[in-house]
Formats: C-alpha cells, sequence, structure tokens
C-alpha cells in the first residue's frame, strides 16, 4: 500500500498484497450517478452526457472512471484532471510501481448506513457519505461543511473530532487494511490510464518488439484499422438508437442533434446533489492554505456555495483567489469590512 504524500508515492504499509496507490480525495470528484442502462459499456457510452453539468471542467479535460453500483441503476464516478492523473503516474513510475491501482484515500472509510463516516489526521478530514461518495477537506472546514450538510450523524475515527460535533460522533471500528483495499469499489486506473499487463521476459520482448516493427512497415494496417473504427462507430451509434426507440419511442432517433436528445433523456441531479462536489472542490483548492483559515460558517443555495472564513495573516484574498483559480473553481473573494473573508463559489 502507497499513498501521494509530499509531491511522491510514500510507502505507508508492506503487508498489503495487491499493489495500490491511495490518491488525496481532495482531487478526485466523486459522484454517485444515475445510469439506468443495461452494461457496462452502454453506461460509459452515456457517462460524459451524465454529469457534463455537474462538473466545472470540459469533459475533454477530465478523465473518468466508473465504479461499482452505489444503489438501484446508480453508480460510483470519479472525476480527475488529465494533468493529475498524468502527475500520479508519474509518482507511480518513480517509486516503480507503475501498474498499481489507483483509489482515493476517502473510499477506505466504511459506507455508513446513513450520515457521513469521518476520520481525522493531522488537520485533514476523510468524509464517506451514505450514497459511497467520498471526499476531503482541511479540518478548519469540517465544522462548517458538517452543518451546511443538515448535520448528518456522524461515525469518528482518528483524531478527535472539532467540538461541534464530538457529541454526535459514535466511533466506528475500521477493518483490516487489506480488506478495505479489495473492497475499493473503483480504480481511477481505467481507459487510457489501464493498467499495464506484467513486462513479457526479455527475449520474447524483444521478438515482439521485432515483429512489430515489420507491421509497421505495411501501411494497409493502419487503414483496416481506421475502417475497423468507423464500424465501431457504427454499431454503437445504432446499438443506441434502438436503444432509444425500445426505451422511449416517442423520440425521434435521427438528425444531428440526436445525442442532445439522448442527453436529455438522462436523469438530472437535483440541487441537493451539487452541494458535496463544490464543497469537494473548494475544499481541495483550499487544501494548502487551510490551516491558517478559521471558517465561520457556511450557507449553501441554489448553486452558490458560500464560506465567511477569517485568517490572522495578511494578504490572504489573494492567496484564496489565486488557489481557488489555479484549481479552476469559479469564485469570487470579497473583503468585509470587519476583515472576514467571504468566498462565493458556484457550480459543480
Amino acid at each position: 500500500m502507497w499513498a501521494v504524500a509530499g509531491g511522491e508515492a510514500i510507502l505507508v504499509d508492506g503487508t498489503v498484497a495487491a499493489t495500490t496507490l491511495l490518491v488525496p480525495s481532495e482531487s478526485v470528484l466523486l459522484l454517485a450517478v444515475d445510469l439506468p442502462l443495461p452494461n457496462r459499456a452502454k453506461r460509459l457510452a452515456a457517462l460524459p452526457f451524465a454529469i457534463e453539468d455537474r462538473i466545472a471542467d470540459p469533459i475533454d479535460a477530465v478523465h473518468l472512471a466508473l465504479g461499482d453500483a452505489a444503489g438501484d441503476k446508480r453508480y460510483l464516478v470519479a472525476v480527475v484532471r488529465h494533468g493529475v492523473m498524468a502527475e500520479w503516474l508519474a509518482f507511480a513510475e518513480a517509486a516503480g510501481i507503475a501498474g498499481a491501482a489507483f483509489v482515493p484515500d476517502a473510499l477506505m472509510l466504511p459506507v455508513p448506513v446513513e450520515g457521513w463516516s469521518v476520520d481525522v489526521t493531522a488537520g485533514r478530514a476523510l468524509v464517506r457519505a451514505a450514497d459511497g461518495t467520498g471526499f476531503a477537506l482541511p479540518l478548519t472546514m469540517l465544522v462548517a461543511a458538517w452543518e451546511a450538510a443538515g448535520r448528518p450523524k456522524v461515525a469518528a475515527s482518528g483524531d478527535p473530532l472539532p467540538e461541534a460535533m464530538a457529541g454526535d460522533g459514535a466511533a466506528f471500528p475500521l477493518a483490516s487494511l487489506a480488506d478495505r483495499v479489495a473492497a475499493a469499489p473503483i480504480d481511477l486506473r481505467q481507459g487510457a490510464y489501464a493498467r499495464r499487463r506484467t513486462a513479457w521476459p526479455s527475449t520474447t520482448r524483444k521478438v515482439a518488439m521485432i515483429l512489430g516493427l515489420a507491421a509497421l512497415a505495411h501501411g494497409v494496417i493502419a487503414v483496416a484499422d481506421t475502417l475497423m473504427l468507423q464500424r465501431i462507430a457504427e454499431r454503437r451509434y445504432d446499438a443506441l438508437q434502438q436503444l432509444v426507440a425500445t426505451t422511449a419511442p416517442a423520440v425521434p432517433t435521427g438528425g444531428d442533434d440526436f445525442m442532445v436528445r439522448v442527453a436529455d433523456l438522462l436523469p438530472r441531479p437535483t440541487g441537493t446533489n451539487r452541494f458535496v462536489p463544490l464543497l469537494s472542490r473548494v475544499g481541495g483548492a483550499l487544501s494548502p492554505i487551510g490551516p491558517v483559515l478559521v471558517v465561520r460558517s457556511m450557507n449553501f443555495e441554489g448553486n452558490a456555495l458560500t464560506i465567511d472564513c477569517e485568517s490572522p495573516e495578511t494578504g490572504m484574498a489573494d492567496r484564496v483567489r489565486a488557489a481557488l483559480s489555479a484549481a479552476g473553481v469559479a469564485a469570487q473573494v470579497v473583503v468585509a469590512p470587519g476583515g472576514t473573508l467571504r468566498i462565493v463559489a458556484r457550480g459543480a
């Protein structure tokens, strides 16, 4: 078991058989997404349309990973920027674990029957919600986030909870690390980032390289591949048209805007589902400066998350603006007359 810390991958437990890299949940948006489709291939095809209005980044700027079921026709989905995935891959290769699974560390907590599971360690809080999603944020933001979420019931482990939550924090036992790793509901190493198979023996590898070079000399292979991809795309498009014709016969299956109509068929998230994704993004952005921010209140209305906080350090407003901008969070930072900072972040 390895973890990302201090700009590298470090070994945290040598007893876990499966090589796994725990990645910081501040950089991963975990969503529970309704995907009422019969198989994984169809769910993957529909996934970009199902989450595009729940993320701030363009779809082509992020990596989407599909996890286990999180309810009836609902699935856990992870959203990570490509640049972040590339950074973690570099850490893994430098540590000699290029084939490791990537798992957000919040998913090491148990899923509560209701409310939140919370683990507090060294000024950082990991949270797992009853819908299977999770997030991480600085401890200074935990109470405000808990209050903004309607004061859900809390099961706790690790360091003591803040005083406001202490009376609500029944302890929960943790399974062994090996069992928790085995039960992880998602591995970010999918699609373009799928784990490579174990390396072949050197002789076999050399023979394969020679054969590969010889094959590349024949341009006809490239042409055949292109034609095959076109046929696959056409078959998938036809299959999608058949699915729509079966499940929603009133929806036209022709025309250039067919994919737009498909997107309209997918369930849209309710307003309450936007709080945790937006909080996760803001918390991740402010994590480096979290210890010097004291959050006084937090409110979520419509698609706007309002956080009132203060800091003993000067120039904090500029630091907060820079941190949110670097994380791609659309937000306004205003200094109130009393020196309090008000952050208003929008979107998920």
